[in-house]
C-alpha cells in the first residue's frame, strides 16, 4: 500500500490469480496487474501462464480487474496459441517469458529463442495487445530483445539490483538503459 502511495511512475503488481491477490489489487489500485503462474514453493516463475487450460477461470477474473480500472497483463511463453488465448480472455497486455532465451547455452539456441520472441511479439501486436517481455534478462543478453519491433517495455529487476550493489542504482539503471537503446 505504501509503494502505491509513493510510486511516481506506473505501478504494475505482479501476482498470482488468487482471490486474496485480486482483492489486494482492487484495494491498492495499480495501473496494471500481471498474472503469473506463481506457486508458494517457487522462488521465481519458471514459465508462462497456461492461458489455454485456464481460459474459463481467467476470463471472469480479468473482467473483474478491468472493471476496477486495472489493465491486465498475462505472463506467457512465446507460443502462438497461448497469445491468441490472451486476446480471447480479454487481456490488455502480454508479457513474453524470456527465460528460455536467457538460459540458451549456444548462439544457435539463443537465435532460435529470439526468433520465437519476435514471432510472438508480432502476433501480439497483430492482435492489438501491448507486448512487453521479461525474465532472466541481464546486461549480456538484453540488447537483441530490446531491438524487437513491438516490444514496448522490458521488465528487468534482478540484474539491475544485483549490479547496483557494486555501481549504485543510478549507474546500474543508466547502464541498462544504454544497452536497451
Amino acid at each position: 500500500y505504501l509503494i502505491a502511495q509513493t510510486v511516481q511512475t506506473r505501478l504494475n503488481l505482479e501476482m498470482a490469480d488468487t482471490d486474496e491477490m485480486r482483492r489486494i489489487a482492487r484495494e491498492v489500485g495499480p495501473a496494471t496487474v500481471t498474472l503469473v503462474p506463481e506457486k508458494r514453493e517457487e522462488r521465481t516463475t519458471e514459465g508462462g501462464l497456461d492461458v489455454v487450460s485456464h481460459r474459463d477461470v481467467l476470463a471472469p477474473h480479468i473482467e473483474e480487474l478491468k472493471a476496477a480500472g486495472i489493465a491486465v497483463s498475462l505472463f506467457v511463453d512465446p507460443v502462438r496459441y497461448q497469445i491468441a488465448a490472451c486476446r480471447e480472455v480479454g487481456a490488455d497486455i502480454i508479457e513474453l517469458h524470456t527465460g528460455d532465451y536467457a538460459a540458451a547455452k549456444t548462439p544457435r539456441e539463443r537465435d532460435t529463442e529470439l526468433e520465437l520472441l519476435r514471432d510472438a511479439a508480432d502476433l501480439g501486436h497483430d492482435l492489438d495487445l501491448i507486448v512487453v517481455a521479461g525474465h532472466g534478462l541481464d546486461y549480456t543478453n538484453v540488447t537483441p530483445v530490446a531491438r524487437l519491433k513491438y516490444i514496448e517495455e522490458l521488465n528487468i529487476g534482478h540484474a539491475i539490483i544485483a549490479r547496483a550493489i557494486f555501481t549504485g542504482l543510478d549507474r546500474a539503471v543508466r547502464d541498462m538503459l544504454a544497452l536497451m537503446r
